[in-house]
Formats: structure tokens, sequence, C-alpha cells
């Protein structure tokens, strides 16, 4: 049997912060709302990190080829941080993401996801928008993963990537019944369009998904000046589920968690007692 799963999801909002230890501070308080709560995994959501870009000078932080450079002083001091807090509270953590410089020189928009036992993987974002792509040279990934975890294996759909339904339908049949969605969408029709995607992408493999948005406004950044989504866990649309197929949903640009707890091995029933068969009948539709 699964152990049972707490999800916690942010709603981050994007701050100047001016130093490492202010970082530290909004994040140790924001782990403490979960905690209290009785989460057990956390989801923070995409480029949280470039809030980092705020400890350098502004010709930096103003630049999005700079802030790039000058954040890759900083990875290590994240990835440790997250393993620190994974290991001492017990939790997985999926820590948004963070740019990465590859060691040919590309920059790819990663996706860390730290475990209780010190462990640690990571998903590459796969598919670009035009403004990472054209304006501020962060490329695709190349390879569609599953993570481990104590409830199993979970997939990461990076904003985009949960539009397009061939990523998720990868990662579900290599075993993942959650999908990570982390996000960052600056105006409501982005985030409707990752809404809509993780919500069909939930529907067509009976499976759980969950989105984390950055939010606020940041006009000191080049990179996440405006933010706006709500955070949410998607379901199947059948037997002993919402509806709607929305388990959770925060209120939009408001900060702090939206908790929902998972039953991952329930999932096998509505997949084989269902109203419907999406999961099985994806491979009929593709004979079609």
């Amino acid at each position: 049997m699964t152990p049972a799963l707490t999800l916690a999801s942010a709603q981050y909002p994007i701050e100047f912060l001016g130093s490492w230890a202010r970082f530290e501070q909004k994040l140790d308080r924001l782990l403490e709302e979960a905690l209290d709560q009785s989460a057990n995994f956390l989801l923070l959501p995409e480029y949280f990190s470039m809030e980092l870009a705020s400890l350098f000078d502004e010709a930096v932080y103003r630049s999005l080829q700079h802030q790039l450079e000058a954040l890759q002083a900083l990875l290590p001091g994240f990835l440790g941080y997250f393993s620190r807090q994974a290991r001492r509270h017990g939790l997985h953590i999926l820590a948004g993401t963070f740019p990465v410089r590859r060691p040919d020189g590309r920059y790819v928009n990663r996706a860390h996801l730290f475990r209780p036992d010190g462990g640690h993987d990571w998903q590459d974002k796969l598919q670009m928008t035009r403004f990472e792509r054209e304006q501020w040279g962060i490329e695709p990934g190349e390879t569609i993963k599953v993570l481990d975890t104590a409830f199993g294996k979970v997939g990461v759909a990076v904003c985009y990537d949960s539009e397009f339904p061939l990523i998720v339908r990868r990662q579900v049949e290599a075993g993942a019944r959650l999908i990570l969605v982390p996000s960052c969408t600056d105006t409501e029709a982005g985030f409707n369009r990752v809404r809509i995607g993780s919500q069909a992408r939930a529907l067509e493999n009976q499976c759980f998904v969950a989105q984390s948005p950055t939010i606020g406004q940041a006009p000191w950044s080049e990179a996440v000046d405006v933010n706006t989504g709500r955070a949410a866990v998607y379901t199947p649309v059948d037997y002993g589920y919402p509806a709607d197929g929305v388990l959770a949903m925060g209120q939009a640009d408001q900060p702090g968690w939206v908790l929902a707890r998972l039953d991952l091995d329930a999932l096998e029933r509505v997949r084989t007692q269902g109203q419907v068969f999406n999961h099985r009948d994806w491979d009929g539709q593709l004979r079609l």
C-alpha cells in the first residue's frame, strides 16, 4: 500500500529579497506553514528562484543574460538548502525550477526533486516558450524522466510541457500516477493554457496533476516581472472524484499553500471500474 500523501502546492509571491538570509527566512516560514498542515510533499513553482537575482546589483538583475550567469554561483546553496530541509523534516520537495548552465554552456530550466533520504533528482523543461527561446536563451532538455519517491513514481511537466499530451503520457506509461506542474505565467491566458493542459492530462491519463504558480509583480526583473495564477490539484472526472475534476484550487494571486490529500492507489480502481477508461483506451485511439 502506498503511504498517505498530503500535497502542498504553493502560490509563491516573487519578491525583491536583497540577501540570502531573507530568502532562507521566507522559505523557512513557508515550510513551517505547510508542516503545520501535515503536508509531506511540497510543490514550488517554475522560476521562483529568479527572485535570487535581487541579491546582485541592478546591472545584473535587470539583464536577462547577466542574471543567468550570476545565479550559477548560488546554485550549490540552493540545492544544499532544500536537501537539508527535506532530510530534517522528512519531506519530498519539488523545488520549482532553477536555470542551470550545462557543461556545454547551454542553459536549461531544471526542476529539482529532494527526498527525505538525501536523494536528489531532476527533470529539465522540454518545450520552450517563445520568450525563453527567442529572448532569454534557455534551451530545451532532452530526456523525459520519472522520479522515484516513497509514494511511487512521479512525473514533472514544467509549465508549457503540460500542454503536450505525449510528454505526460510517456511518464504515465513509465508508472507515474502524480504529475507535478511548476508554472510561471504572466497573463490570465497563460495561466489558463497551463490549467487546461494540466486538467486534460489528468482526465486522459486518469491520474492526479498538481500545479504551482508564481504570483505578484516584480518590476525590477526582466524575467518574472508579472506573475499570475492559482495553485490547484486536478483529478480524473469519474466515480469518487469531483464532478469538475478539481480537487483543490486557490484564490487568484493570494500567497500561501493549497493542500490536498491524494490516494494514489485509488486511481487503479477508477481505471478498472470507472464510467470510462481513458487510461486504457488511449492506445485504441492511437490505432485509428
